[in-house]
């Protein structure tokens, strides 16, 4: 459990550190923490790849996990593009003075980040689907609030409070997924166990 929500969790307190604004006065904390994080958003995704640890099947179940991959491997490219561009090119030109090139980075940076998240929303349906598939219903609640974290990603970041917020999402619906992955696991271990007559 805490190898899938350390990463949202860790996040959201970054998301509480992070500059609301882009100004002279906050350039120098803003590429800082960019930086930082540069290795730690990609690692959002184990939350989707945890539970569907093994390799995929040749069936329509192993295509779905092939497919939450691709997903996961988008946004773990994209996203840190976003961070790259938006979070630290354009702290760094912000910081040495240099008018009028963070607005196209943040464009630039904004294109990144959706397509990122895109694929993150793609990763989840399949991871969701391929859930559902072994587990059932139990996997509703953590997909239900992973959809709701994913649309609020597009546009949040991890500024407060929305960002924070969608990174709580994340940690929760993540939470769920694994424990009804666990649940179905010991269902079936119970279920492949001996009774006494």
């Amino acid at each position: 459990m805490v190898l899938v929500t350390a990463t949202p969790l860790l996040l959201a307190g970054a998301g509480l550190m992070h500059p609301r604004h882009l100004t002279a006065t906050t350039a120098g904390h803003w590429a800082g923490l960019h930086i930082a994080l540069l290795p730690v958003f990609p690692l959002l995704v184990l939350g989707l790849v945890v539970p569907l640890w093994g390799r995929p099947r040749r069936d329509a179940e192993g295509a779905l996990v092939v497919l939450s991959w691709a997903g996961c491997l988008c946004f773990a490219a994209y996203y840190s593009g976003l961070d790259a561009v938006a979070g630290i090119s354009a702290g760094v030109v912000v910081d040495h003075g240099v008018h009028g090139a963070a607005g196209q980075l943040f464009v630039a940076g904004d294109e990144l980040g959706r397509s990122g998240v895109y694929g993150l929303a793609v990763a989840s349906l399949a991871t969701c689907a391929v859930l559902w598939r072994r587990c059932g219903v139990r996997v509703l609640p953590g997909a239900a609030i992973l959809f709701v974290a994913c649309w609020s990603f597009v546009d949040s970041h991890i500024f407060w409070p929305r960002g924070v917020l969608t990174m709580l999402g994340f940690a929760v619906a993540f939470a769920l997924l694994s424990a009804a992955v666990l649940r179905s696991a010991d269902g079936e271990r119970d279920a492949r166990r001996p009774t006494d007559s």
